[in-house]
């Protein structure tokens, strides 16, 4: 995360005078991940609750996206923000206010009785999970200094990023079916109080040294840019694209995100120094994971209401049958790291592109009853497989040429990325969904079959979008990405999640 990584005099673990690691690092480790697990399967348990908390909280079809976008345009808006407070205020102190705010806002959640109430609380989420994600990576950092350790310590961490997803599929799935849809959110209640119960006991504390200024003003306006575009996208699924609403909150985005670039390049204490994207391979990386991202967390999104609305599957069934994209992704991010320093990260990049835009395309050819063996398995495993191949070398590709000081704010600047395209590609496919739906009742009869078929139409229209801009991100990664396969340092990568 920004910042060093050094501790604090006399602070215990990485830091002591001695030298010594922490005596209790691993049982430390076990604590953060249980954090990280917490935050990833926030994701993927939600999607599967969605369809009944909209039926439950009488969400429109338009701002049902907000579920999403609320918490990853607050997570991915706020994520570099997070990572220098944690720097300069405290790992552990800035990990334990996290912790408390997510469960908080969890809470505020489950208990939500309107839509916009949920929204509030996903966007509370999404903003304390800014402070608690890079502080968990920034406390790895110190606690394991030695080389081996250290690689064990982010395997793990690793692991729990990548299974954690399929992890909320299924428990997604258990409480919305067995319980409700609201302990999808209230389960991080007892979580959060075990991991606070041992962190404070447990976790060292530590901190860097050197000017402890913030960017706020970059924050607020990155993230109220990105806010105005999202809303400026929902605004044309209810009023149109030349709606004056639409076109000003859109225009008034565009300006936000602009006067972002002209802070961050006054600002003596920059959220995001321009220097890191300004390099042409890793600007090319971070705008193709922007595009990749916009393609595929809709795909998600529309998949699991295509799997309860259409097909009828229960929400067990509906995350057991999502699981398949999480099995793609492990069989190719065990591929890609072996194949990187044989190939480069280019050509993976260019073919997993590839993978993600043949699968996306697939499920242009759903029906209202389509089998899910003969189609939809093997494009979610193929969907997964470009999912794993894109972004292995993408995370090692983030910090080629970083110098030291600026490596916390380019795997950041990574993972923000990731959320700020799904936040906007989410608005932008929901808005062209429901578009097409409306458009397909245009003219005929209005019967429960009319109804489905619309649907499914609008799913289709979603997917096609969705396979245009995982085509463009391809192209950037041709266009810009120039790196060479011995230009990457092997193990050079960073966390994913």
């Amino acid at each position: 995360m920004p910042g060093t990584t050094s501790t604090a005099p006399g602070a215990p673990g990485a830091g002591t005078s001695t030298g010594a690691p922490h005596p209790r690092r691993w049982i430390a480790l076990a604590v953060i991940a249980v954090s990280q697990l917490m935050v990833v399967l926030d994701a993927t348990i939600v999607n599967i609750a969605l369809p009944q908390a909209q039926a439950d909280l009488g969400i429109t079809d338009a701002n049902r996206q907000w579920v999403i976008t609320a918490y990853t345009l607050a997570f991915g808006g706020l994520l570099l923000l997070g990572g220098r407070i944690a720097d300069y205020w405290g790992r552990k102190r800035t990990f334990l206010v996290g912790m408390v705010g997510f469960a908080l806002a969890s809470a505020l959640g489950g208990l939500a009785t309107s839509g916009e109430m949920l929204f509030a609380a996903r966007a509370l989420q999404g903003a304390f999970g800014a402070l608690l994600a890079p502080a968990a990576l920034a406390l790895l950092t110190v606690l394991f200094t030695e080389a081996t350790e250290r690689a064990k310590a982010f395997a793990v961490y690793g692991a729990i990023a990548g299974g954690g997803s399929a992890v909320g599929l299924l428990l997604g799935g258990v409480l919305t079916e067995y319980a409700d849809w609201r302990w999808c959110l209230l389960v991080n209640i007892p979580v959060a109080a075990v991991a606070i119960a041992f962190a404070i006991p447990l976790v060292p504390e530590s901190r860097a040294h050197g000017n402890t200024r913030y960017d706020v003003p970059g924050a607020v306006v990155v993230t109220a840019g990105l806010v105005s575009l999202v809303y400026g996208f929902t605004k044309a699924a209810e009023d149109g694209w030349d709606a004056t609403a639409t076109l000003g909150f859109i225009a008034a985005g565009v300006v936000l995100l602009a006067a972002f670039v002209v802070i961050e390049l006054r600002s003596n204490h920059p959220l995001l120094p321009l220097r890191i994207i300004l390099d042409r391979n890793r600007g090319g990386a971070y705008l193709a994971s922007t595009l990749i991202g916009a393609g595929l967390f809709g795909a998600f999104l529309f998949l699991t209401f295509y799997f309860q609305v259409v097909l009828q599957y229960k929400p067990l069934e509906a995350g057991l049958a999502s699981l398949p994209v999480t099995v793609g992704v492990l069989i190719a991010a065990g591929g890609a790291s072996q194949l990187m320093p044989k190939v480069g990260a280019k050509p993976l990049m260019v073919g997993g592109a590839v993978l993600a835009a043949v699968a996306m395309l697939t499920l242009t050819q759903i029906d209202v009853d389509t089998s899910f063996l003969t189609l939809l398995l093997p494009a979610q495993v193929i969907l997964g497989m470009g999912l794993g191949f894109t972004f292995v070398p993408l995370s090692s590709l983030a910090l080629v040429g970083v110098p030291e000081h600026d490596a916390g704010a380019a795997s950041a600047t990574l993972n923000a990325t990731q959320q700020i395209g799904g936040s906007l590609g989410t608005a932008l496919l929901n808005t062209f969904y429901t578009s097409a739906v409306a458009a397909y009742l245009v003219g005929r009869a209005p019967n429960p079959v009319t109804q489905v078929e619309a649907l499914v139409h609008g799913y289709r229209v979603a997917f096609a979008w969705g396979a245009a801009l995982i085509v463009l991100a391809g192209l950037v990664t041709l266009v810009l990405v120039k790196v060479r396969k011995e230009d990457i340092p092997a193990g050079n990568a960073v966390p994913m999640g």
